[in-house]
Protein backbone atom coordinates (compact mmCIF):
# COMPACT_ATOMS: atom_id res chain seq x y z
CA UNK A 1 0.00 0.00 0.00
CA UNK A 2 2.30 2.41 -1.46
CA UNK A 3 1.11 6.68 -0.71
CA UNK A 4 2.53 9.88 -1.75
CA UNK A 5 1.21 12.93 0.02
CA UNK A 6 -0.56 14.90 -3.18
CA UNK A 7 -0.42 18.81 -3.30
CA UNK A 8 -3.44 18.75 -5.23
CA UNK A 9 -5.34 17.16 -2.67
CA UNK A 10 -3.21 17.61 0.29
CA UNK A 11 -3.87 14.16 1.22
CA UNK A 12 -1.73 10.86 1.08
CA UNK A 13 -2.59 8.99 -2.21
CA UNK A 14 -2.09 5.37 -3.54
CA UNK A 15 0.12 5.02 -5.98
CA UNK A 16 -0.66 3.27 -9.41
CA UNK A 17 0.86 -0.04 -9.87
CA UNK A 18 1.84 1.53 -13.62
CA UNK A 19 3.36 4.74 -13.22
CA UNK A 20 4.44 7.39 -15.42
CA UNK A 21 6.70 10.26 -13.85
CA UNK A 22 7.65 13.18 -15.22
CA UNK A 23 9.90 15.23 -13.16
CA UNK A 24 10.80 18.47 -14.16
CA UNK A 25 14.96 19.33 -14.66
CA UNK A 26 17.41 21.83 -15.05
CA UNK A 27 17.89 24.96 -16.87
CA UNK A 28 21.62 24.25 -17.64
CA UNK A 29 23.06 27.85 -17.42
CA UNK A 30 24.77 26.97 -14.26
CA UNK A 31 26.65 23.99 -13.12
CA UNK A 32 25.51 21.47 -10.34
CA UNK A 33 24.92 22.15 -6.65
CA UNK A 34 23.55 20.67 -3.27
CA UNK A 35 20.30 21.92 -4.26
CA UNK A 36 19.84 19.86 -7.16
CA UNK A 37 21.45 16.66 -6.11
CA UNK A 38 18.73 16.67 -3.16
CA UNK A 39 16.29 16.92 -5.74
CA UNK A 40 17.03 14.43 -8.05
CA UNK A 41 18.57 11.99 -5.55
CA UNK A 42 15.07 12.05 -4.22
CA UNK A 43 13.51 10.85 -7.48
CA UNK A 44 16.36 8.32 -7.83
CA UNK A 45 15.26 6.31 -4.77
CA UNK A 46 11.37 7.02 -5.30
CA UNK A 47 12.35 5.42 -8.55
CA UNK A 48 14.19 2.36 -7.36
CA UNK A 49 11.79 2.07 -4.85
CA UNK A 50 8.95 1.37 -7.14
CA UNK A 51 10.66 -0.86 -9.30
CA UNK A 52 11.89 -2.86 -6.36
CA UNK A 53 8.26 -3.08 -5.68
CA UNK A 54 7.61 -4.40 -9.77
CA UNK A 55 5.99 -1.29 -10.60
CA UNK A 56 5.83 -0.81 -14.28
CA UNK A 57 7.16 3.14 -14.25
CA UNK A 58 8.89 5.17 -17.32
CA UNK A 59 10.89 8.01 -15.45
CA UNK A 60 11.22 11.30 -18.33
CA UNK A 61 12.67 14.11 -16.98
CA UNK A 62 13.26 17.35 -18.93
CA UNK A 63 16.29 20.13 -19.89
CA UNK A 64 15.19 23.35 -20.20
CA UNK A 65 18.09 24.34 -22.80
CA UNK A 66 15.98 27.50 -24.09
CA UNK A 67 15.44 30.19 -21.54
CA UNK A 68 15.69 33.76 -21.07
CA UNK A 69 18.47 33.22 -18.23
CA UNK A 70 20.32 30.83 -20.78
CA UNK A 71 20.78 34.09 -23.25
CA UNK A 72 21.83 36.11 -20.99
CA UNK A 73 24.46 33.76 -19.60
CA UNK A 74 25.97 32.89 -22.78
CA UNK A 75 26.06 37.31 -24.11
CA UNK A 76 27.84 37.34 -20.49
CA UNK A 77 30.25 34.46 -20.91
CA UNK A 78 30.59 34.81 -24.77
CA UNK A 79 29.94 31.76 -25.46
CA UNK A 80 27.03 29.99 -27.74
CA UNK A 81 24.12 29.65 -26.02
CA UNK A 82 23.35 26.32 -26.81
CA UNK A 83 27.44 25.12 -26.30
CA UNK A 84 26.66 26.98 -22.62
CA UNK A 85 23.75 24.58 -22.33
CA UNK A 86 25.23 21.67 -23.68
CA UNK A 87 28.84 22.20 -21.40
CA UNK A 88 26.48 22.50 -18.46
CA UNK A 89 24.24 19.22 -19.09
CA UNK A 90 26.75 17.35 -19.55
CA UNK A 91 28.29 18.48 -16.41
CA UNK A 92 25.17 17.97 -14.58
CA UNK A 93 24.75 14.53 -15.62
CA UNK A 94 28.31 13.79 -15.03
CA UNK A 95 27.62 15.11 -11.25
CA UNK A 96 24.53 12.99 -10.79
CA UNK A 97 26.48 9.44 -11.72
CA UNK A 98 29.02 10.20 -9.44
CA UNK A 99 26.42 10.55 -6.66
CA UNK A 100 24.89 7.32 -7.61
CA UNK A 101 21.86 8.65 -9.32
CA UNK A 102 20.61 6.25 -12.36
CA UNK A 103 19.84 7.83 -15.59
CA UNK A 104 16.11 8.92 -16.62
CA UNK A 105 14.10 6.11 -19.08
CA UNK A 106 14.05 9.60 -20.56
CA UNK A 107 16.36 12.87 -21.25
CA UNK A 108 14.84 15.17 -23.36
CA UNK A 109 15.32 18.55 -24.46
CA UNK A 110 12.87 21.65 -24.94
CA UNK A 111 14.31 22.28 -28.14
CA UNK A 112 13.76 19.06 -29.46
CA UNK A 113 10.25 19.52 -28.89
CA UNK A 114 9.43 23.17 -30.91
CA UNK A 115 7.04 21.58 -32.99
CA UNK A 116 4.78 19.99 -30.45
CA UNK A 117 4.79 23.34 -28.59
CA UNK A 118 3.83 25.35 -31.36
CA UNK A 119 0.63 22.51 -31.94
CA UNK A 120 -0.58 23.24 -28.38
CA UNK A 121 -0.02 26.88 -28.63
CA UNK A 122 -2.04 27.09 -31.83
CA UNK A 123 -4.68 24.91 -30.29
CA UNK A 124 -5.02 27.37 -27.68
CA UNK A 125 -5.23 30.03 -29.73
CA UNK A 126 -8.17 28.41 -31.81
CA UNK A 127 -9.79 28.15 -28.52
CA UNK A 128 -10.02 31.28 -27.43
CA UNK A 129 -7.93 30.35 -24.28
CA UNK A 130 -4.76 32.39 -25.66
CA UNK A 131 -4.03 35.15 -27.40
CA UNK A 132 -1.25 36.86 -30.38
CA UNK A 133 0.32 40.24 -29.68
CA UNK A 134 2.67 41.69 -31.42
CA UNK A 135 4.54 38.17 -32.67
CA UNK A 136 4.00 36.60 -28.81
CA UNK A 137 1.47 34.88 -28.03
CA UNK A 138 -0.18 35.10 -23.94
CA UNK A 139 -2.02 32.15 -22.19
CA UNK A 140 -4.97 34.34 -20.88
CA UNK A 141 -5.57 33.45 -16.84
CA UNK A 142 -9.08 34.55 -16.81
CA UNK A 143 -9.79 31.64 -19.01
CA UNK A 144 -8.66 29.07 -16.95
CA UNK A 145 -11.22 29.05 -13.74
CA UNK A 146 -9.53 26.90 -11.92
CA UNK A 147 -6.17 29.24 -12.02
CA UNK A 148 -4.59 28.59 -8.36
CA UNK A 149 -6.11 25.26 -7.47
CA UNK A 150 -2.81 23.40 -6.99
CA UNK A 151 -0.83 26.15 -5.04
CA UNK A 152 -4.10 27.19 -3.05
CA UNK A 153 -2.59 31.07 -3.81
CA UNK A 154 -5.13 33.91 -3.69
CA UNK A 155 -5.24 35.97 -7.51
CA UNK A 156 -4.01 38.81 -5.14
CA UNK A 157 -0.81 36.59 -3.51
CA UNK A 158 -0.02 35.37 -7.24
CA UNK A 159 1.35 38.30 -9.14
CA UNK A 160 4.58 39.20 -6.67
CA UNK A 161 5.66 35.33 -6.67
CA UNK A 162 4.91 35.03 -10.33
CA UNK A 163 7.03 38.03 -10.76
CA UNK A 164 10.04 36.83 -8.73
CA UNK A 165 10.23 33.81 -11.15
CA UNK A 166 10.24 35.69 -14.53
CA UNK A 167 7.24 36.98 -15.29
CA UNK A 168 7.41 40.27 -16.79
CA UNK A 169 4.09 42.47 -15.00
CA UNK A 170 4.93 45.34 -17.32
CA UNK A 171 4.63 43.69 -20.89
CA UNK A 172 2.52 46.26 -22.51
CA UNK A 173 1.61 43.01 -25.03
CA UNK A 174 -0.75 41.53 -22.56
CA UNK A 175 -4.08 42.20 -21.39
CA UNK A 176 -3.52 40.77 -17.62
CA UNK A 177 -0.03 40.88 -15.78
CA UNK A 178 -0.72 37.38 -14.67
CA UNK A 179 -1.20 35.86 -18.17
CA UNK A 180 1.91 34.23 -19.02
CA UNK A 181 4.08 33.74 -22.09
CA UNK A 182 3.38 30.71 -24.46
CA UNK A 183 5.60 32.43 -27.23
CA UNK A 184 8.09 35.11 -27.33
CA UNK A 185 9.13 36.98 -30.78
CA UNK A 186 12.88 36.57 -30.56
CA UNK A 187 15.27 39.66 -30.56
CA UNK A 188 17.90 40.31 -33.32
CA UNK A 189 21.10 37.78 -32.98
CA UNK A 190 18.52 35.78 -30.72
CA UNK A 191 17.94 32.09 -30.95
CA UNK A 192 14.88 31.58 -32.45
CA UNK A 193 12.43 29.74 -34.75
CA UNK A 194 9.74 29.98 -37.27
CA UNK A 195 6.24 30.01 -35.85
CA UNK A 196 2.97 31.36 -37.26
CA UNK A 197 3.02 34.41 -34.70
CA UNK A 198 7.21 35.02 -35.34
CA UNK A 199 10.59 34.04 -35.21
CA UNK A 200 10.68 33.75 -31.62
CA UNK A 201 11.21 30.67 -28.81
CA UNK A 202 8.63 28.93 -26.78
CA UNK A 203 8.02 29.91 -22.86
CA UNK A 204 9.29 28.07 -20.52
CA UNK A 205 5.81 26.79 -18.99
CA UNK A 206 4.74 25.11 -22.50
CA UNK A 207 8.33 23.41 -22.47
CA UNK A 208 7.36 20.86 -20.15
CA UNK A 209 3.19 20.39 -20.92
CA UNK A 210 4.69 19.61 -24.34
CA UNK A 211 6.75 16.84 -23.13
CA UNK A 212 5.14 15.40 -21.20
CA UNK A 213 2.12 15.11 -23.40
CA UNK A 214 4.11 13.81 -25.83
CA UNK A 215 5.70 10.78 -23.83
CA UNK A 216 3.45 10.19 -21.25
CA UNK A 217 -0.07 11.72 -22.29
CA UNK A 218 -0.96 11.49 -18.88
CA UNK A 219 1.17 12.11 -16.11
CA UNK A 220 1.01 9.83 -13.30
CA UNK A 221 3.19 11.58 -10.72
CA UNK A 222 4.66 15.10 -11.34
CA UNK A 223 7.96 16.21 -9.48
CA UNK A 224 10.17 19.05 -9.06
CA UNK A 225 11.50 21.34 -6.33
CA UNK A 226 8.25 23.02 -4.47
CA UNK A 227 9.54 26.81 -5.80
CA UNK A 228 8.19 24.97 -9.11
CA UNK A 229 4.56 24.88 -7.50
CA UNK A 230 3.98 28.10 -8.37
CA UNK A 231 3.74 29.68 -11.63
CA UNK A 232 5.31 26.65 -13.12
CA UNK A 233 3.21 23.65 -12.35
CA UNK A 234 0.07 26.27 -12.25
CA UNK A 235 0.36 27.09 -15.75
CA UNK A 236 1.41 23.52 -17.17
CA UNK A 237 -2.33 22.38 -15.85
CA UNK A 238 -3.60 25.29 -17.16
CA UNK A 239 -2.02 24.42 -20.45
CA UNK A 240 -3.53 21.43 -20.98
CA UNK A 241 -5.74 19.93 -17.98
CA UNK A 242 -5.92 16.47 -19.47
CA UNK A 243 -2.10 15.72 -18.99
CA UNK A 244 -2.26 15.83 -15.27
CA UNK A 245 -6.01 14.40 -14.86
CA UNK A 246 -5.85 13.00 -11.67
CA UNK A 247 -1.72 12.97 -11.71
CA UNK A 248 0.06 13.22 -7.96
CA UNK A 249 1.88 16.50 -7.27
CA UNK A 250 5.28 15.26 -5.49
CA UNK A 251 7.35 18.39 -4.60
CA UNK A 252 11.02 18.11 -2.86
CA UNK A 253 11.35 20.73 -0.09
CA UNK A 254 14.52 23.65 -0.55
CA UNK A 255 17.63 23.35 0.69
CA UNK A 256 19.21 26.26 2.49
CA UNK A 257 22.22 27.30 3.21
CA UNK A 258 23.68 30.07 5.20
CA UNK A 259 20.21 30.83 6.33
CA UNK A 260 18.50 31.26 2.89
CA UNK A 261 17.18 29.23 -0.07
CA UNK A 262 20.19 27.81 -2.42
CA UNK A 263 20.17 29.04 -5.29
CA UNK A 264 21.94 30.39 -8.54
CA UNK A 265 20.69 33.73 -8.00
CA UNK A 266 21.76 34.30 -5.11
CA UNK A 267 25.33 32.04 -4.56
CA UNK A 268 24.73 30.87 -1.56
CA UNK A 269 25.53 27.48 -3.47
CA UNK A 270 27.27 24.49 -2.30
CA UNK A 271 28.44 22.45 -5.07
CA UNK A 272 28.18 18.87 -5.21
CA UNK A 273 31.71 18.31 -7.34
CA UNK A 274 33.54 20.27 -3.83
CA UNK A 275 31.73 17.93 -1.63
CA UNK A 276 32.46 14.57 -3.09
CA UNK A 277 36.02 15.98 -2.94
CA UNK A 278 35.79 15.62 0.87
CA UNK A 279 33.06 13.02 1.29
CA UNK A 280 31.66 9.32 -0.34
CA UNK A 281 28.85 9.40 -2.43
CA UNK A 282 27.14 7.52 0.23
CA UNK A 283 28.11 10.59 2.94
CA UNK A 284 26.07 12.73 0.61
CA UNK A 285 23.27 10.72 -0.29
CA UNK A 286 22.60 9.90 3.53
CA UNK A 287 22.80 13.74 4.12
CA UNK A 288 20.27 14.24 2.09
CA UNK A 289 17.82 11.34 2.98
CA UNK A 290 18.12 11.59 6.43
CA UNK A 291 15.62 14.47 5.48
CA UNK A 292 11.89 13.64 4.39
CA UNK A 293 11.60 14.93 1.00
CA UNK A 294 8.63 17.96 2.23
CA UNK A 295 11.15 19.19 5.11
CA UNK A 296 13.17 21.82 4.28
CA UNK A 297 16.52 21.79 5.82
CA UNK A 298 19.59 23.59 6.35
CA UNK A 299 23.13 22.45 4.73
CA UNK A 300 26.22 22.63 7.59
CA UNK A 301 29.54 20.40 7.97
CA UNK A 302 27.82 19.21 11.38
CA UNK A 303 25.23 17.67 8.69
CA UNK A 304 27.81 16.09 6.44
CA UNK A 305 29.94 14.81 9.53
CA UNK A 306 26.76 13.33 11.14
CA UNK A 307 26.10 11.27 7.14
CA UNK A 308 29.73 10.23 7.25
CA UNK A 309 29.36 8.70 10.88
CA UNK A 310 26.41 6.49 9.51
CA UNK A 311 27.80 5.70 6.23
CA UNK A 312 30.71 3.95 8.21
CA UNK A 313 28.39 2.36 10.58
CA UNK A 314 26.09 0.75 7.84
CA UNK A 315 28.85 -0.46 5.94
CA UNK A 316 30.85 -2.01 9.11
CA UNK A 317 28.00 -4.59 8.81
CA UNK A 318 30.10 -6.09 5.37
CA UNK A 319 33.06 -7.37 7.81
CA UNK A 320 31.04 -8.93 9.96
CA UNK A 321 31.20 -12.47 9.91
CA UNK A 322 28.08 -14.91 10.33
CA UNK A 323 27.47 -16.89 13.47
CA UNK A 324 24.92 -19.31 14.73
CA UNK A 325 22.88 -17.73 16.92
CA UNK A 326 19.32 -17.30 15.82
CA UNK A 327 18.45 -13.66 14.58
CA UNK A 328 14.86 -12.07 13.70
CA UNK A 329 15.08 -9.58 11.42
CA UNK A 330 11.48 -9.37 10.18
CA UNK A 331 10.98 -6.18 12.50
CA UNK A 332 13.30 -4.34 10.66
CA UNK A 333 12.37 -5.47 7.55
CA UNK A 334 8.67 -4.35 8.48
CA UNK A 335 9.76 -0.97 9.31
CA UNK A 336 12.43 0.09 6.76
CA UNK A 337 8.77 -1.20 4.25
CA UNK A 338 6.53 0.45 6.39
CA UNK A 339 8.55 4.01 6.33
CA UNK A 340 8.51 3.79 2.68
CA UNK A 341 5.41 2.86 2.03
CA UNK A 342 3.94 5.61 4.36
CA UNK A 343 4.94 8.73 2.06
CA UNK A 344 9.10 7.89 1.10
CA UNK A 345 9.83 8.63 5.45
CA UNK A 346 13.83 7.68 4.08
CA UNK A 347 14.95 9.36 7.38
CA UNK A 348 13.46 6.57 9.44
CA UNK A 349 14.02 4.28 7.15
CA UNK A 350 17.58 5.14 7.35
CA UNK A 351 17.77 4.71 11.60
CA UNK A 352 16.12 1.23 10.65
CA UNK A 353 18.88 -0.19 8.95
CA UNK A 354 21.18 1.52 11.87
CA UNK A 355 19.76 -0.25 14.79
CA UNK A 356 20.33 -3.16 12.64
CA UNK A 357 23.33 -2.91 12.02
CA UNK A 358 23.54 -2.23 15.92
CA UNK A 359 22.08 -5.52 16.69
CA UNK A 360 24.06 -7.44 14.04
CA UNK A 361 26.57 -8.74 17.12
CA UNK A 362 29.08 -11.54 16.86
CA UNK A 363 27.49 -15.28 17.19
CA UNK A 364 24.56 -14.12 15.96
CA UNK A 365 23.40 -15.70 12.35
CA UNK A 366 23.37 -12.43 10.20
CA UNK A 367 23.33 -14.19 6.62
CA UNK A 368 19.80 -13.02 6.30
CA UNK A 369 20.77 -9.24 7.73
CA UNK A 370 23.51 -9.02 4.85
CA UNK A 371 20.62 -9.94 2.28
CA UNK A 372 18.22 -7.05 3.26
CA UNK A 373 21.11 -4.90 3.70
CA UNK A 374 21.95 -5.33 0.37
CA UNK A 375 18.32 -4.83 -0.97
CA UNK A 376 17.72 -1.67 1.11
CA UNK A 377 21.13 -0.64 -0.11
CA UNK A 378 19.98 -0.89 -3.23
CA UNK A 379 16.82 0.59 -3.10
CA UNK A 380 18.64 3.84 -1.39
CA UNK A 381 21.12 3.87 -4.02
CA UNK A 382 24.12 3.00 -1.13
CA UNK A 383 26.93 1.45 -2.51
CA UNK A 384 28.11 -1.46 -0.39
CA UNK A 385 32.08 -0.73 0.95
CA UNK A 386 33.21 -4.15 0.72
Amino acid sequence: MFRLYNIMTQKKELVPKKTGIYVCGITPYDVAHLGHASLYVFYDVLIRYLRYMGRRTLYVQNVTDIDDDILKKAKISGKNWRRLGDENTRYFLTQMDRIGNERPDIYCRATDHIPEMIEIIRSLVKKGKAYESNGNVYFSVSKFKKFGTLSKLKKNEMLPIANERGNNPDDENKKDPLDFVLWQRSGEDEASWDSPWSKGRPGWHIECTAMARKYMKKADIHGGGSDLIFPHHECEIAQDPSVYRGTIWVHKAMVYYQGKKMSKSLGNLVMAENLLKSHTANAVRIAILMHHYREEWQFSESEMHKATRLDKKLNSVWDMQSGTAPFDISSYEEDFFAFLNDDMQTGPALETLVRLSEAMTPGKYISSAKAFMTRAFSILGLRPEW
